[in-house]
């Protein structure tokens, strides 16, 4: 599971910007994409079981429950 890091406030939002972003460039591509799945999960755990988002059968448009 992935870390989670707070930040300062009184530190330049461009510098925490740039950090994140070299993180996410020295990453792998399979890194990268195991990343995303984690975070997929951890958004269906957090949404009680379900996913946020479902497919429509129509392609590629998703759309969001209608709770």
């Amino acid at each position: 599971m992935g870390k989670l890091k707070l930040y300062d406030t009184s530190i330049p939002r461009e510098t925490i910007v740039n950090e994140r972003e070299s993180v996410y460039l020295s990453r792998t591509a399979k890194q990268r994409f195991f990343g995303v799945l984690q975070l997929n999960q951890i958004s269906v755990t957090m949404n009680g079981g379900r996913p946020l988002k479902f497919p429509q059968g129509k392609g590629i448009v998703i759309r969001k429950p209608n709770t």
